[in-house]
């Protein structure tokens, strides 16, 4: 028998809602993705072992570089710095100035036998340094002391600037070599003749050549 209207009703209204394909499709999909994101979030660094200290290296110094660094005697001013550089041919490139002298002045210049500048006066750093036993002459003549350098001559401000090359000088192991002795600034000129000295004159400034 046919239902009336309002059986039809009733019977529309009291089926269960279920949800469509199509929506479960998305809710699937949105659960993957939420379940994606949380294994793929970014690990937090690692702290840095505090056991693991951080590897400290020293350059070594360079056996082709010497340095000196001038300072004054007792009551002088006189101070400067200068480095002994080793050339491809042998030779030894110095370089560098002096200052505190009196202005427009000439000074006797020379590396010495002890790396000793402990005594007031820089008497500490002995002779002339003359590995080869020579007489005291001119650098640039054939018989000099391998310790006779040319002779600094101040500009009006009393400084000098030093720039020479030597073949008699050496920073290798040697007999030659400056490594290790001391350098002197003298108040006077070197007259090249007086033995062994130059009659020089006091010291005004005082270093030990060091490897650079």
């Amino acid at each position: 028998m046919p239902l009336n209207a309002s059986q039809s009703s009733h019977a529309a209204t009291s089926q269960p809602s279920t949800p469509s394909t199509a929506v479960k499709l998305l809710m699937a999909a949105g659960m993957v993705l939420a379940l994606g994101a949380c294994g793929s979030q970014p690990k937090p660094p690692a702290a840095a072992s505090a056991s693991t200290p951080a590897a400290v290296t020293t350059a070594p110094a360079s056996r082709n570089v010497a340095m000196a660094q001038l300072q004054p005697t007792q009551g002088s001013k006189v101070s400067g710095s200068l480095q002994f550089t080793a050339q491809a041919d042998g030779s030894v490139r110095v370089q560098g100035s002096v200052q505190g002298l009196a202005p427009n002045s000439e000074h006797g210049f020379h590396v010495h036998e002890k790396g000793d500048c402990s005594s007031p006066d820089g008497l500490s750093a002995g002779g002339h340094f003359n590995p080869t036993g020579q007489a005291h002459g001119r650098f640039d003549s054939s018989t000099h002391h391998t310790g006779d350098l040319p002779s600094l001559r101040s500009d009006a401000q009393g400084m000098a600037s030093i720039d020479f090359v030597s073949r008699g000088l050496a920073l290798d192991q040697g007999p030659n070599s400056v490594v290790g002795r001391g350098l002197i600034v003298h108040k006077d000129p070197d007259d090249y003749t007086t033995q062994p000295t130059g009659n020089s004159g006091a010291r005004l400034a005082c270093a030990v050549i060091t490897r650079g």
